[in-house]
């Protein structure tokens, strides 16, 4: 039986070395993908897959070799920011190496990986997916870029359920970044009862009797179903956008690459996969990582610099959570930045204050 989930995209160091090396395989039928590596006169491009942690995962490379790393950590998880690089993060490959990682769970490296026929709740029962095991793919994958590309520390990007993993990374190995920036950080992210009424109100205030229907169906949390979590999540994204500057229609348009029945299937199940895998589900015996995060609780104290983006409309992870903990971290620098007419989600405004801020960081 195929799962088939309500979902919407919000996404020890020497074996750890041993580990991460590049494979040079022809591509299985099942990802139909092309490994591809030019070294152009002041330009790198690498797309394959790099053995991180036992698996096969897909890491691009793209932008000047003689300049600083940046590793974007995608959010959803599961939603890869891969397929749309070329257009979202293009202008900054002339200042930077923009490194894009198909997470565990997700993308390509989800194809690489998966089931052969069909998502399965057998699958998914005897494959979850932890937020440590994460935390130390993100770490390979970096120390792999440092030997690879011969540079001594990296920019670390994490956003949404990135932010949460990429705030675990920075903190188990901070020798090996600059800098940590966070987008739509998340702190906490319990699906309560707080959550669900602003929700309602702001539906009860339009009269938008589409979405009481929904949140009337699926009740109050907490919600022993993924698929009540997805609905939720659907109604809010609903909200986020009408308050909110939409990102340019071009962004998130599929590179040609991407563009195919293969890697639309792959993202389509990792999404499942890796929300499955969030928010937790009772009936098919999978834990939430969502319950295993609390940063305010355990990640307080930074050794590098620390810059927090955050939307000013954004419902999912909003300004009140993230003003509070970043007043509570310490580190040798830390910033704030509250966007208007940024929700949870990208925009113009929230990619040109990455671009502001990555310019910012000493990388010497």
């Amino acid at each position: 039986m195929k799962i088939k989930i309500t979902f919407i995209s919000l996404l020890t160091s020497f074996l750890c070395l041993a580990q991460s090396k590049e494979i040079d395989t022809k591509p299985e039928l099942k990802t139909e993908t092309i490994e591809k590596n030019y070294d152009i006169k002041n330009e790198i491009y690498e797309e394959k897959y790099v053995l991180i942690n036992g698996i096969e995962q897909w890491v691009t490379i793209k932008g000047n070799p003689s300049k600083p790393i940046i590793l974007f950590i995608h959010g959803g998880p599961g939603s890869t920011i891969s397929p749309y690089i070329d257009v979202l993060y293009k202008d900054l490959e002339k200042d930077f190496i923009i490194v894009q990682w198909d997470q565990r769970g997700a993308g390509r490296t989800y194809g690489r990986n998966s089931p052969p026929e069909e998502l399965t709740p057998e699958y998914l029962k005897s494959n979850p997916l932890t937020l440590e095991q994460m935390t130390s793919d993100g770490v390979c994958v970096s120390e792999y870029l440092l030997k690879h590309l011969g540079k001594q520390k990296i920019i670390l990007a994490g956003t949404s359920w990135g932010s949460s993993l990429g705030v675990k990374i920075v903190s188990k190995r901070p020798d090996l970044f600059y800098a940590y920036v966070g987008h739509s950080q998340i702190v906490s992210p319990g699906i309560n009862l707080e959550l669900y009424t602003k929700i309602y109100k702001m539906a009860e205030d339009r009269n938008d009797k589409e979405s009481l229907e929904i949140l009337n169906t699926i009740g109050k949390p907490p919600y022993s179903r993924a698929k009540s979590c997805g609905l939720l999540f659907k109604v809010l994204k609903k909200y986020e956008r009408a308050n909110s500057t939409p990102a340019p229609n071009n962004w998130f348009q599929l590179s040609p690459d991407y563009d195919n029945e293969i890697d639309e299937k792959n993202r389509e199940d990792g999404d499942d996969y890796s929300f499955v895998n969030y928010v937790g589900d009772d009936k098919l015996g999978v834990q939430s990582m969502i319950s295993t995060i609390n940063l305010m609780r355990d990640n307080l104290d930074f050794k590098i610099p620390v810059y927090l983006i955050q939307g000013n409309e954004d419902i999912m992870t909003p300004k009140e959570n993230s003003k509070k903990y970043f007043d509570k971290i310490k580190a040798p620098k830390k910033e704030y930045f509250l966007l208007p007419k940024a929700a949870h989600g990208f925009n113009q405004s929230v990619v040109e204050t990455q671009y502001k801020i990555f310019k910012s960081i000493k990388t010497l």
